[in-house]
């Protein structure tokens, strides 16, 4: 079961988040929250596996409650859920430690398995996200950072959503063994995770 903690702070709108959750028996809403300062409170108190995390919100907005969590809690998955796709509401998500942005204008199943797929350890951005990220990088020739060709495999297949063990898999590699090289690649390019990773694939044209 996974356990999910709605911050939103229009009471209708987590309503029929929740019901739409409820139509899945591998998702449970165990809490909801109207600001970034209340999601990082119950998420203290309830340890959810997943934030289904709004950003513009009064007092405290989704930036401060995503950095909060993700500081205190890495384990603890942050998926932004708005309604919002302008590069400086993506950005301030994705420096906060966003683990994926997805928006309301989604379908219903969508939104659901982004949640699965965040709570599983894959990172999620829709494509309106990822033309926001790009439309104002120049296009150029990737640099090639020091990177050798079996990391830039490991970029490609994190960009491409696959987790630990389908890259493993893909590359005929024991699951260790990624791991490994993704901390070595983070440490490389001075990056604190895998959506961080996959930003910076995007922006310097690596994919």
């Amino acid at each position: 079961m996974i356990k999910i903690l709605l911050v939103d702070d229009v009471p209708i709108l987590r309503a029929g988040l929740k019901s739409v959750i409820a139509g899945d028996s591998e998702l449970k809403v165990v809490g909801e929250a109207s600001n970034g300062k209340e999601a990082l409170e119950m998420a203290i108190r309830l340890q959810p596996d997943v934030v289904l995390m709004d950003m513009r919100m009064p007092d405290f907005d989704g930036s401060y409650g995503t950095r909060k969590i993700k500081a205190s809690f890495p384990d603890i998955k942050v998926l932004v859920l708005t309604t919002f796709d302008d590069q400086e509401t993506v950005d301030h998500a994705i420096a906060a430690g966003a683990d994926g942005y997805i928006l309301k204008e989604m379908d219903n199943d969508k939104i659901v398995n982004s949640i699965k797929a965040v709570a599983g350890g894959i990172n999620v951005f829709c494509d309106n996200i990822f033309r926001s990220i790009k439309k104002n990088v120049v296009q150029a020739e990737p640099k090639d950072f020091g990177l050798t060709g079996r990391e830039l495999d490991i970029i490609r297949l994190i960009c491409d959503g696959a987790d630990n063990k389908e890259i493993s898999v893909k590359l005929f590699l024991a699951e260790g063994t990624v791991r490994n090289g993704i901390s070595k690649l983070l440490e490389k390019l001075d990056l604190k995770d895998r959506t961080q990773l996959a930003v910076f694939a995007i922006k310097n044209n690596i994919v």
